[in-house]
């Protein structure tokens, strides 16, 4: 395999503060991995023994509940850790992790975690950031399915993968990794059948554009309005 390149990190959050040689230290640790699109990367409840880099593609969270049901939780988005049980103080991991796209990742063994937080400066404080800011998006994903009805929840999920991962396009912003109905309806707690009646009522109504695993906003400003964000 090439020798990865330092650039690949420079400037990514957990490794911004570190010089060129300490981020070398870093990479000739880390295996680099392509997955399919589809392919699980590990599975929730698995022993950790790796955490991860997102450099390519997206990753789709998915948590089951009490039920046996499962939701998807979160997407991740290039640049972004994740896989980093450690940093919840576990030692198996507490969600699966399936390619959303066609992946690249780096990963180290989890044993190096600790001489990672401890030695290289900002790594622990971003890494326990971003900690905070998922812990916040599940428990607003929860508030949402026990709260809200099925339109707002509708236009919240699809506001979070705007924002998680959305890129401008000329008719709005496209949401960037395939997306189907049926990974609404695990995002949402809603039928199938409801997801593909409010989607086609909102792109008559010019909210968005919505193709085959293919998702475009074209007036953010009235789903964020759906959503009951804007009241």
């Amino acid at each position: 395999m090439n020798k990865l390149d330092e650039s690949l990190l420079v400037g990514l959050p957990p490794f911004r503060r570190l010089d060129r040689p300490q981020i070398r230290e870093i990479l000739d640790q880390a295996i680099s991995r392509r997955v399919e699109e589809g392919a699980t990367v590990f599975s929730e409840g698995m022993h950790a023994e790796q955490f991860y880099l997102l450099l390519d593609g997206y990753i789709r969270v998915v948590k089951s509940t009490p039920g046996g049901e499962q939701i998807i939780a979160m997407h991740i988005a290039p640049g972004q850790l994740f896989g980093i049980a450690p940093a919840l103080g576990r030692d198996t991991y507490p969600a699966t992790a399936i390619a959303a796209a066609e992946t690249i990742a780096l990963s180290w063994p989890v044993r190096l975690w600790g001489d990672f937080t401890s030695k290289y400066d900002g790594f622990a404080t971003e890494t326990y950031r971003v900690v905070g800011e998922r812990m916040g998006e599940l428990h607003s994903q929860l508030m949402e399915l026990a709260t809200q009805a099925v339109e707002q929840r509708l236009a919240a999920a699809l506001l979070r993968m705007v924002n998680q991962t959305g890129r401008k396009v000329e008719n709005g912003i496209e949401i960037a990794f395939p997306v189907t109905r049926q990974n609404i309806s695990d995002m949402t707690g809603t039928t199938l059948h409801t997801v593909s009646r409010l989607l086609s009522a909102w792109q008559k109504q010019g909210i968005l554009e919505s193709t085959r695993r293919h998702i475009v906003v074209t007036d953010p400003h009235r789903l964020v309005l759906l959503s009951g964000a804007g009241s």
